[in-house]
């Protein structure tokens, strides 16, 4: 759609001699994008996960936990903090409001805005889950760090007890959870090539959709704007189903056998 309306636009550009040429002429979309795909190139298995959750120190298996129990996001996982803005234990909700970011030259450096857009939402918190987070709040209680906080729109400083932060009690920049990230993913044999914290979004949603968990409501749990992305995502991962044949056959025949009842029903009533 937007191709399409670039092409409008500069085509009435050429007729209008504000430019020569329109360079969309001739373009295929479909040859440009050929290749393209929202396909993972990798998803790590159960035992993956488990070995990943062996490697990972005490103090941050709660963090792999919300990537492959609750498909959080890395800076949407990095931004949790205690309480019920994000965790409702007792509702058994999950609130992802926010992500930490870290950029150098804004905001002093570390700050939460908006998740991805159109990602906000509450969603159901996996009961086990829900217990990891109470157990690490338990022995790991949350730092207290000062930041900006722009998720209201306005900038706001507050203290935020987040519930990951570095052995010296600061927030995580992308470099130095990278850092961490390495050596564990190494130790779990996970390859260095996709094997990222999203792996674990990935695992949350095939293993969703593989138990049969209904397209829509997978899409609602990733917090997907649309279907079209879950299934373009995830579709090669819908289990095969046998169809029988015949269905629309026995269906019309059936709708046919009722009809002549109701024709023979009217004739003897005559």
């Amino acid at each position: 759609m937007y191709f399409e309306l670039l092409d409008a636009v500069l085509s009435a550009a050429v007729t209008d001699k504000i430019i020569p040429d329109n360079p969309c002429d001739g373009v295929k979309l479909a040859q440009v994008l050929r290749g393209v795909s929202r396909v993972p190139k990798w998803v790590p298995t159960e035992d993956e996960v488990l070995a990943l959750l062996d490697a990972v120190p005490n103090r941050y298996r709660a963090a792999v936990w919300l990537g492959a129990g609750q498909g959080c996001r890395f800076g949407e996982m990095l931004g949790m903090e205690a309480g019920t803005r994000c965790v409702d234990g007792g509702r058994g909700e999950l609130h992802v409001v926010q992500q930490l970011r870290y950029a150098p030259q804004e905001y002093g450096g570390v700050y939460l805005c908006g998740p991805k857009s159109g990602s906000s939402g509450t969603i159901d918190l996996d009961p086990f889950v829900g217990q990891m987070l109470a157990d690490h709040v338990r022995d790991f209680p949350p730092v207290p760090v000062e930041m900006v906080d722009i998720t209201s729109g306005e900038p706001v400083r507050r203290t935020v007890p987040l519930l990951f932060t570095t052995t010296r009690g600061n927030a995580f920049t992308d470099r130095t959870w990278s850092r961490e990230w390495a050596g564990w993913r190494d130790a779990a044999g996970w390859p260095q090539k996709n094997g990222g914290f999203h792996a674990l979004r990935h695992f949350f949603a095939t293993t969703l959709i593989t138990n049969h968990v209904e397209p829509q409501e997978v899409q609602r749990l990733l917090r997907h704007r649309t279907l079209r992305i879950t299934l373009e995502t995830y579709v090669h991962r819908l289990p095969k189903r046998d169809r029988p044949s015949g269905v629309i056959g026995l269906v019309l025949n059936s709708a046919a056998q009722r009809a002549d009842r109701a024709v023979t029903q009217c004739q003897d009533q005559r």
